[in-house]
């Protein structure tokens, strides 16, 4: 079962979620909040597992919520959910520690998909989100490249994927601890703070295509 929180301040599109995640075999919606500020004050008694989070809302930001709930309860997975496009938003989220993206748009079924491939220990990126970042690096000069061996450069690109250390352990026949140390060292050479950072960097010097 995957607690799930949702935190939005637009009343009808949080009980939206409510309604059709609640549907779903395996998702439990723990509670649902209209700002950052209320969900933070009872989180302690929460079990929670992924927090659907709105960006822009009133009092604590999204951004801002995210940065101390990560102080608090850092292992709680964090997916923005946002009618916004701009750049600097995503940055900013990533920056706080979310693990994934999804459009206000987007479908029942690429919301199931994305609470639970983060769930998993993967991370989601609405496809329309990667290609505006996409659009932005190409005028940007490429980082320089670090020096990836052969077989981190594979590991990177089923990160990529969304792909679990579990999942990558399985598809490469390796176990799930030397999957963590090529995650571990990927950041450490990347200069990335998390595996969503990761994925940006990847993008930006060519490691993985939208196609």
């Amino acid at each position: 079962m995957i607690n799930i929180v949702i935190v939005d301040d637009h009343e009808l599109f949080r009980e939206g979620l409510v309604l059709v995640l609640g549907q779903v075999d395996n998702f439990n919606i723990v509670a649902d909040y209209n700002s950052g500020d209320e969900f933070l004050k009872q989180i302690d008694p929460l079990e929670v597992d992924v927090v659907l989070m709105d960006i822009k809302m009133e009092g604590l930001n999204g951004i801002e919520t995210t940065i101390k709930l990560k102080e608090i309860k850092p292992d709680i997975k964090v997916i923005a959910v946002t009618m916004f496009v701009e750049d600097s938003y995503y940055l900013q989220m990533i920056n706080a520690g979310a693990h994934g993206f999804v459009l206000k748009k987007a479908g029942k079924y690429e919301l199931m998909q994305a609470v639970t491939e983060v769930n998993s220990g993967g991370n989601f990126f609405s496809q329309e989100i990667l290609k505006k970042m996409a659009f932005k690096a190409i005028n940007k000069e490429v980082e320089k490249e670090k020096a990836l061996s052969p077989r981190e450069v594979e590991v990177l690109k089923l990160i990529c994927k969304g792909l679990s250390s579990k999942e990558i352990s399985e598809e490469l026949f390796l176990s799930p601890k030397t999957i963590e140390v090529h995650r571990s060292n990927l950041l450490r050479k990347t200069d990335q703070k998390n595996i969503a950072q990761l994925v940006i960097w990847a993008l930006k010097n060519n490691h993985i295509s939208l196609g």
